[in-house]
């Protein structure tokens, strides 16, 4: 496990604390400056953190405005709710998550059976290309579990237009290896490199703009296809409705399930007095191959999460290490009389299919799976059905309503 990145919750509000004097007009000035593993000075750091709900977004939004004016800090709330906007676009589209996986396991396929399409991935997941930026990136990605996200966007613009590579292996690549990698925002940033994501749209990496942004550390001149077409495929998909949030009283006792993609129960929107118990599942079984920096920064983050719900809730805890199975959690139910087991909506990804998988185990038990939602989600995730300029454009009005503004 990458050092830089210790998997807690306090971690990640030291980080926090520590970025908020640089979130405002430095950050606006610097942060598209790829300096290399060395410095990371002028961005956040703290995507891990937020991917797995170790902090919340609101939490941060808070910290940066209650020391930055919206004005000077709108580059970074803007990147907070580029994370919620892919959330809340996969919610309404998880056709183009199964249809990834599709992809991926055809693209595997087609990988096995041509030789000069395995000997690019191997190459290029290696740092062996001779793009020297690009094996950069390769290699700082496999021993980091972090990219710059300019440095991402210019790693995919190349993998898929100047090496030719599926952009499916790219995109299982980093979801593998990023310890901040989610199921929305890689896919789908992914996507959108590759013109997938608004037809015809696409993401050239080019020489200059490199050179200009890591500095002169990077300089790929004439190495580079800096005039392809995007890739051809089919539209997205209309959005559908977003599953509508279910509610538990402040008079019901309940028993908290906790997955990786929101690791802070203490916070949930339920009554800390009325829960009896905490079940926690194992992160990401459903996703195969992740790396062990990942699997690392994942295990301790659930382990960090279950002694803070000890003393969050004085309640017991089950933390599954294998397959989860519905037993402890419904024996945990029934010795306290509790009939609803809650979790915070889950959303498209790994772990929502191990999540289906669980609750339809409890079928028959008496327990009833629910679950809620956060008021940051139910305040974006409607806006996300299009482009990011749809949420983009109602951040004061919804900070103001969430009370953050």
């Amino acid at each position: 496990m990458n050092p830089a990145f210790q998997p807690t919750r306090e971690e990640g509000l030291a980080r926090l604390r520590a970025f908020v004097p640089r979130a405002g007009i430095a950050y606006a000035k610097s942060r598209n400056l790829d300096r290399g593993p060395g410095d990371r000075s002028n961005v956040s750091l703290l995507s891990p953190f937020l991917r797995h709900r170790l902090i919340g977004e609101d939490e941060v939004v808070r910290a940066v405005l209650s020391k930055h004016p919206i004005s000077a800090a709108d580059k970074f709330v803007q990147e907070v709710c580029w994370r919620t906007y892919w959330k809340g676009w996969l919610e309404q589209r998880p056709r183009v998550w199964s249809d990834f996986l599709s992809e991926l396991t055809q693209a595997q396929a087609n990988a096995q059976d041509d030789s000069d399409i395995a000997r690019g991935y191997e190459r290029a997941i290696n740092g062996e290309t001779g793009i020297a930026a690009f094996d950069a990136w390769a290699r700082e990605l496999t021993e980091s579990g972090y990219l710059h996200n300019h440095a991402r966007m210019w790693f995919a613009s190349v993998w898929i237009f100047t090496l030719k590579l599926p952009w499916t292996l790219g995109a299982d690549f980093f979801y593998r290896h990023l310890l901040d990698g989610d199921a929305a925002s890689n896919t789908l940033s992914w996507r959108w490199v590759a013109g997938l994501h608004t037809r015809g749209k696409h993401y050239v990496a080019r020489a200059e703009n490199i050179r200009q942004f890591t500095e002169g550390r990077l300089d790929p001149a004439g190495e580079l296809d800096e005039v392809p077409e995007p890739l051809d495929g089919p539209e997205p998909p209309a959005p559908t409705r977003l599953r509508p949030p279910m509610s538990v009283t402040h008079e019901e006792d309940v028993v908290l399930l906790v997955q990786e993609d929101d690791l802070t129960p203490e916070r949930w929107p339920v009554a800390a007095e009325r829960v009896k118990g905490v079940v926690l599942l194992p992160p990401d079984g459903s996703y195969p191959g992740l790396s062990s920096a990942v699997l690392a920064f994942r295990a301790g983050a659930m382990d960090d999460t279950a002694a803070r719900a000890r003393v969050a809730f004085g309640a017991p805890v089950v933390l599954s290490l294998a397959k989860p199975s519905p037993d402890e959690a419904v024996a945990l139910c029934r010795a306290h009389g509790v009939e609803k087991l809650v979790t915070v909506q889950v959303p498209v990804g790994p772990a929502r299919a191990t999540y289906e998988s669980f609750v339809a185990e409890l079928a028959g038990s008496g327990v009833a799976a629910v679950e809620v939602r956060r008021d940051w989600d139910s305040a974006f995730w409607p806006y996300a059905r299009a482009g990011f300029f749809k949420v983009k454009e109602r951040i004061p009005e919804t900070l103001e309503r969430l009370g953050l503004l």
